[in-house]
């Protein structure tokens, strides 16, 4: 796999900067050292909006004076020294009683990260490869969370979100096999959203911890998107090879997805668009299976 760093610098030039360093420091709570955050400049034209796909992602259109723009390249937190990772509500507050099985897998978590990611470094700006590795640790670290904070959704929303930049690094670095893990990850995103609505209906793990479902960072589609994420990645990304599993998970997202016609028109929390999404995928479901009755 590649090496090459991937993604622009955030050059000197102040007219042409699309980053900056946060004033606020940041404390590293598993190795205690000290970092300010990179975080994503505002206007000026940097972020020209283009369409959304049927994943609820928000495509951006290469700027002329800027260049191409990644937003979430710069979500996640990440430590440079010890790449501990997570959004930043819940940096500060990893659980105490997990504090060493972190500190513990340090050296495994730059391992594995580098199996995929070779030459990353969080002590620089970012650059694509950075910011997709960082979902990556972000994915890894919700393990060490507890229950009250949502964990499985999170790492959901981090593996759709991971994969979404594999794509834009399989743009850049086609054969380099970025195809393959983008399909990866979204198979990751399927078991994390699939099992995180399945622990909240159980009673297992609460959905309180999370404020924002995502799964972009340019609009918040709540509980009706996750459903939505759901049903979508099961209708995708699901069982696939044995029939009679592919029916019965393509009725649980048909029953997911038909949830949402029965929360209301198009609000600013369910735009059009959104809705449309929904009624497309809810048809495809339908269809699938009456062509494949029991």
């Amino acid at each position: 796999m590649s090496s090459r760093f991937a993604g622009k610098k955030a050059v000197d030039n102040r007219d042409l900067k699309i980053t900056f360093q946060s004033k606020k420091e940041f404390q590293c709570p598993v190795c205690s050292s000290s970092f300010r955050k990179e975080e994503l400049l505002s206007g000026g034209g940097r972020l020209i909006a283009g369409k959304l796909t049927e994943e609820l992602h928000r495509l951006y259109e290469p700027s002329a004076k800027f260049g191409e723009i990644y937003p979430l390249v710069y979500q996640s937190i990440v430590c440079p020294e010890c790449w501990f990772s997570s959004s930043e509500a819940d940096f500060p507050i990893l659980p105490r009683e997990n504090m060493q099985k972190v500190k513990d897998d340090v050296e495994k978590r730059m391992k594995e990260t580098r199996l995929i990611f070779p030459n990353v470094d969080f002590s620089e700006n970012r650059t694509l490869m950075e910011g997709t590795a960082s979902l990556y640790l972000t994915l890894k670290c919700y393990d060490y969370y507890n229950k009250q904070t949502s964990p499985t959704i999170k790492q959901g929303i981090s593996s759709l979100r991971c994969a979404w930049l594999l794509d834009e690094l399989d743009k850049k670095f086609p054969g380099q096999h970025y195809d393959w893990l983008g399909k990866l990850f979204r198979k990751k995103a399927q078991y994390f959203y699939t099992e995180a609505l399945s622990r909240e209906q159980s009673g297992k793990e609460t959905l309180s911890g999370i404020k924002i479902f995502g799964p972009d960072t340019d609009k918040n589609y709540s509980y009706e998107g996750m459903l939505y994420m759901c049903a979508y990645l099961r209708y995708n990304f699901g069982p696939a090879h044995n029939a009679d599993e592919r029916r019965a998970s393509l009725e649980e997202a048909r029953r997911t997805i038909a949830k949402l016609f029965g929360m209301g028109k198009s609000s600013k929390d369910k735009p059009g668009a959104f809705l449309e999404h929904a009624r497309k995928l809810y048809d495809t479901l339908n269809k699938e299976l009456s062509e494949n009755p029991e």
